[in-house]
């Protein structure tokens, strides 16, 4: 499933939302703005694999949510975090758009389109 989802996400065009607490890094917590935990392995592994086939990598979090000054600490920490473990200063927003492609959230819930009906 996982090869068939990477093969449609190549031909497309747009973002790829991944949240960062909890899906890109481990989180026990809060802790403040510049804790982030160390990344999960296998999320880090599909970043990076999708930044080498060319693909657009955000990382959607709620912690940009905050006001200035503490939305641009926020911003630099992540960017620390993401030099740290060998990617590149990802763009970090929490707002979609039409150019996202899909979401990799540890919180969200998928529904099928026009139905309501939960994906199980």
């Amino acid at each position: 499933l996982y090869y068939i989802l990477l093969m449609e996400m190549i031909e497309m065009s747009g973002w790829i939302g991944v949240d960062l607490d909890g899906t890109l890094a481990y989180y026990d917590g809060w802790k403040g703005i510049q804790h982030i935990g160390e990344p999960i392995p296998l999320m880090l592994s599909r970043v990076k694999t999708w930044l080498d086939i060319g693909k657009t990598v955000k990382i959607f979090t709620a912690r940009v949510s905050a006001p200035e000054p503490e939305k641009t600490e926020v911003i630099s920490s992540i960017h620390k975090w993401c030099k740290k473990h060998g990617l590149p200063e990802l763009e970090v927003t929490c707002c979609k758009d039409f150019g996202m492609i899909t979401l990799y959230d540890d919180r969200c819930v998928q529904v099928r389109m026009n139905t309501g009906e939960l994906v199980e």
